[in-house]
């Protein structure tokens, strides 16, 4: 079973928490701010262009450098991502999503269990504002050396924090799936689908269990429904797809 979620990742698969932005200096966040647009329309050449432009002007800003590592990371730029990352800590050792960033860029880069260290520490940290995120980035690790059952109690960590985030619940079905107990994904996945019932990947994937399964009546009621709410977009696509290759 794929997730739907991985062919919109561009091979990055932990979270981080979105760019932010704070007024120093004028002219450096105006060109922070154009290197921002050119990373959310996928031109991070120009990106990392702008931002060093904004860091020359104002080279204490950690958010610049925050940006900075993000670019980097879209081009798989591992050692650059992590040199920006933790200038970005020097300017700021309170600046949590960026831990949350160079965890992630640790692991990506295969320094993994350094990146496990960060994410271990964050979590701990009681200044973290979203450790569902770090305890799922810590499942996901996990999952990808397919240690799948300390995957599954790090995801369930992040579900016991914020019961409406997808993410660990797509991830411990995963893991479940690695194990070969269909049954713990289905029912991981019908306990998330209680929790964010509108959420288009849960359905998809839940329907591609119940389909694995031979629960075809029910494989393709979650197809169905994912195809009306989604037209046009990417989960809808996959799910017309599969509805094309149905059963007779």
């Amino acid at each position: 079973m794929r997730r739907i979620a991985d062919l919109a990742c561009a091979g990055v698969f932990l979270v981080s928490a979105p760019l932010a932005a704070q007024s120093f200096n004028a002219e450096a966040e105006a060109r922070f701010n154009i290197g921002v647009s050119h990373i959310r329309e996928g031109r991070y050449d120009m990106a990392i262009d702008a931002i060093k432009q904004a860091i020359r002007s104002d080279p204490k800003n950690p958010f610049f450098y925050k940006g900075l590592g993000t670019a980097y990371a879209a081009k798989l730029k591992w050692p650059e991502a992590i040199e920006a990352y933790r200038r970005a800590l020097v300017l700021n050792p309170y600046y949590v999503d960026v831990k949350n960033d160079l965890g992630t860029a640790l692991v990506l880069s295969g320094k993994r269990d350094e990146g496990k260290s960060e994410f271990l520490a964050l979590f701990s940290d009681p200044t973290n504002p979203t450790p569902e995120i770090t305890a799922r980035n810590l499942g996901q690790a996990y999952l990808e050396e397919k240690n799948y059952g300390e995957a599954v109690n790090w995801f369930k960590t992040a579900m016991a924090r914020a019961k409406n985030y997808s993410d660990p619940y797509l991830g411990a079905a995963d893991a479940f799936l690695g194990m070969g107990r269909l049954e713990d994904v289905i029912s991981t996945l019908e306990a998330g689908l209680k929790e964010i019932p509108d959420d288009l990947r849960i359905n998809l994937t839940l329907g591609q269990a119940y389909f694995n399964a031979g629960r075809f009546s029910e494989a393709r009621g979650r197809f169905e429904h994912v195809s009306r709410h989604d037209p046009s977009g990417p989960v809808g696509t996959r799910a017309r797809e599969l509805l094309r290759d149905f059963p007779k």
